[in-house]
């Protein structure tokens, strides 16, 4: 007999039900386990696809694909514990509202004056409430010439009694492209579904063709890069104010840039990018570089006076007038 204390619950009376209690503590702990291997391969699937590259290469998680039902099923009964671990919040059925900014279009339908009657004695109907129905109507994308006609001024008086005739024409717009068809919104339109959406030139082509206008996939990648002229002006614009914070974040990455002059395609190219703290409104901008030399952000950040969060890259050490930051507070380039 096992005796027990008053401040302790009672102990099994057996070494039968001690056995009970460690075979089933032995169970859960399998469990328990079990459900943390899954945890982990999922969590390293989830990983892979977000971060991992898309080619057939092998990873040091890649062999657990294959047999994942069978190390799961050998663990045992895990699956109702983890159906009664891992709940799965469902949403109310329903649509979202339909936004209040956007115009609406009302088209009313009613009864012909001669069907206004009861078919009960033939009296007057009138007209007891409404059923509403609301459908998403788009309006296809539509190519307009917009033709400038800027009036030219003479004087009669001067052509009829002078030897020189003063001519003033009327002021318009600049052009977007000099000597070309694009306009603002062209260009706006034609960028964003390339950088935005996604959609590259070729396709764009194929779709202007069916608004019923040639625009070869040469002309539009002009109007890029002339565009991108005008979004200089911009940039350094952002520039200037981003330099002016007093926290920044920069990190870089590696790019390949296919058919760069002097470089074969398998080089590694850099984009760097630099973003504001949490204060004030947001600005990130990208600097591409073809190599991951130091001098790029020293040159980049002239002038910025601050803290500058990044990781622990030597690139960034350095740079006059800047405090590196990282997760654990502020440090030096010399590890204080």
């Amino acid at each position: 007999m096992l005796r027990m204390s008053s401040s302790s619950s009672p102990l099994p009376e057996s070494r039968q039900e001690l056995a009970k209690i460690i075979d089933s503590l032995t169970t859960r702990n399998e469990q328990l386990e079990a459900k943390v291997r899954w945890f982990e391969e999922q969590f390293h699937l989830a990983r892979h696809k977000q971060f991992g590259t898309s080619s057939e290469r092998s990873i040091q998680e890649q062999p657990n694909l294959f047999n994942e039902a069978e190390a799961i099923a050998e663990a045992g009964p895990v699956e109702e514990a983890i159906r009664q671990t891992i709940t799965y919040e469902r949403k109310k059925p329903g649509r979202k509202p339909i936004p209040k900014n956007l115009p609406m279009e009302r088209i009313e339908y009613r009864l012909p004056e001669e069907e206004q009657i009861c078919t009960a004695c033939g009296g007057h109907l009138h007209e007891m409430s409404e059923e509403l129905r609301h459908e998403v109507k788009l309006v296809p994308a539509q190519v307009k010439i917009v033709q400038h006609a800027r009036f030219v001024y003479g004087c009669r008086n001067c052509e009829k009694n002078s030897v020189e005739v003063p001519i003033k024409t009327a002021n318009a717009p600049r052009p977007v492209i000099e000597k070309g068809l694009a306009s603002p919104s062209a260009l706006a339109y034609v960028m964003t579904m390339k950088f935005v959406d996604g959609v590259p030139l070729y396709r764009q082509e194929q779709h202007y063709a069916r608004l019923g206008i040639d625009l070869s996939r040469g002309v539009l990648s002009n109007w890029m890069i002339k565009g991108s002229e005008w979004l200089e002006l911009i940039y350094d614009r952002l520039k200037q104010k981003l330099l002016e914070q007093e926290v920044l974040h920069a990190d870089e990455t590696t790019i390949q840039v296919l058919k760069e002059p002097c470089r074969a395609a398998e080089s590694q190219s850099y984009m760097w990018l630099y973003r504001t703290g949490c204060v004030g409104p947001p600005i990130v901008l990208y600097e591409y570089q073809p190599s991951r030399s130091g001098e790029h952000p020293k040159r980049f950040l002239a002038g910025f006076k601050g803290y500058l969060h990044a990781d622990g890259y030597a690139g960034y050490h350095d740079i006059p007038g800047v405090t590196l930051c990282g997760l654990l507070g502020a440090f030096s380039p010399e590890g204080g």
